[in-house]
């Protein structure tokens, strides 16, 4: 599903967009984006200056990311100092994230569009916080320390986080605040 409400592009379209999730308010918009490929948390909203605060670099996103092959200690390392990737064709260094190996496998509902399997070749998890959202800039920091993304979900957005949130479900956040994100 794309994060979006509108698709106008000529080209494909047969997409998915959030409004088969529902009726919402008018002028409601997603806060950041998430890529064709990508899954997890988006957080809508109908406030520009809300949406403006999420996706400033206050605000943390935490991402579980599944990688090809057995991610390192020095790929790790790397991520945590920030790597250098491309953005609209110029280089670009990533500010410091938070990058660990959870301690358990995060157990994510199967995808639509399968994942490879072990037969190709083991695949590690790793958990990476960022606080800016540069165009597939989490697929392209795995991809500089030699493990490409294979799984992309985004599990966390200030204090809000995935957990119990049935795939494609929609829930309103109470009392939301950005000061307390």
């Amino acid at each position: 599903m794309l994060s979006q409400f509108v698709y106008n592009q000529n080209t494909r379209k047969n997409k998915r967009l959030l409004t088969e999730l529902g009726a919402f308010p008018e002028g409601t918009m997603s806060i950041g984006r998430l890529d064709e490929d990508s899954e997890g948390l988006l957080l809508l909203t109908t406030c520009g200056k809300t949406s403006a605060a999420v996706r400033s670099k206050e605000i943390e996103k935490e991402y579980y990311v599944q990688v090809d092959g057995l991610i390192t200690p020095a790929a790790i390392a790397a991520l945590q100092q920030g790597v250098e990737i491309s953005i609209q064709g110029s280089s670009y260094t990533t500010l410091a994230a938070q990058v660990y190996i959870p301690k358990k496998v995060p157990q994510f509902p199967e995808r639509a569009k399968k994942v490879r399997d072990d037969r190709h070749g083991p695949s590690s998890w790793v958990s990476i916080t960022i606080t800016e959202g540069k165009f597939r800039q989490v697929r392209k920091m795995t991809a500089a320390v030699g493990f490409p993304t294979l799984r992309l979900v985004r599990v966390r957005i200030g204090n809000e986080r995935l957990e119990g949130l049935p795939s494609e479900g929609v829930q309103e956040v109470e009392n939301f605040n950005v000061a307390t994100l």
